[in-house]
């Protein structure tokens, strides 16, 4: 059974309420929602800020590691003083800030093929945001074996992506990218506002598929060319030989 909405609830959330589709049921199922998102700095970080804003009722939060003040251009649930910090502390604080009635709960580590299968079974719905495809793809393969739908957010200089696979709809991330590209390092290029639009995108993602409104972006990619402001729409593939959700035995 869905939760009642409060009094402070139809209040905050009026003018979302608006929106054609989404009502009181919309954010009912809002409140109701448990949405785990995988790193919380500039592209996640952001994810779980809108989500919070918007009236899901639980974040679980992963990442692990100290603050750096090089991830002071795009963390924007961070401050200067929480550097050399662990990143949680002043996350978890910023989200209770902003919506005291959404539990949060943060998780020190960073996801792997060891402990992928116990996060994705704390929520409804997975985000995503890990800048290494080792975490990716084993967040991809739990949340296949979950049933779970998976928000993948990224982005890489002026470049960013999103797109939803939903497990028995649309094909999965190895179907995509079946192994970690060799050169792909951890360090990269970023401006903030180009995590940050990947990461607004991806909230909205993540809402649609909860309240039933829009159309997700199932089985395509949004790609987002900043320098010259193209953006491209692009159907990944489903492919039957995929060791992870494929339907040709191996």
């Amino acid at each position: 059974m869905l939760p009642e909405l409060t009094k402070t609830d139809r209040a905050l959330y009026e003018w979302q309420m608006w929106v054609p589709g989404m009502g009181e049921e919309g954010q009912r199922r809002l409140k109701a929602a448990s949405v785990f998102i995988s790193r919380v700095g500039g592209l996640g970080g952001l994810v779980a800020l809108e989500l919070a804003a918007a009236g899901v009722g639980r974040l679980i939060l992963a990442h692990a590691g100290p603050l750096k003040l090089s991830d002071l251009n795009r963390q924007l649930l961070q401050t200067r003083a929480q550097v050399g910090r662990p990143r949680l502390e002043s996350i978890l604080r910023r989200l209770h800030e902003l919506n005291p009635d959404c539990e949060v709960v943060g998780i020190p580590e960073n996801a792997s093929v060891a402990n992928a299968d116990a996060l994705v079974a704390r929520a409804d719905i997975v985000v995503d945001a890990a800048p290494l495809f080792e975490e990716r793809l084993a967040l991809n393969a739990a949340a296949w074996r979950a049933g779970k739908p998976l928000v993948e957010c990224a982005m890489h200089s002026l470049e960013a992506s999103v797109t939803t696979f939903i497990p028995g709809r649309t094909g999965c991330l190895a179907c995509y990218v079946p192994e970690p590209p060799p050169t792909w390092r951890r360090q990269f290029p970023v401006f903030g506002a180009v995590s940050g639009t990947a990461a607004c995108l991806g909230a909205m993602e993540v809402i649609k598929l909860l309240t039933g409104i829009g159309t997700p972006l199932a089985g395509e990619m949004l790609c987002m060319d900043m320098a010259d402001m193209r953006f491209r729409r692009i159907r990944l593939p489903k492919r039957p030989d995929c060791a992870v959700c494929g339907t040709v035995p191996h």
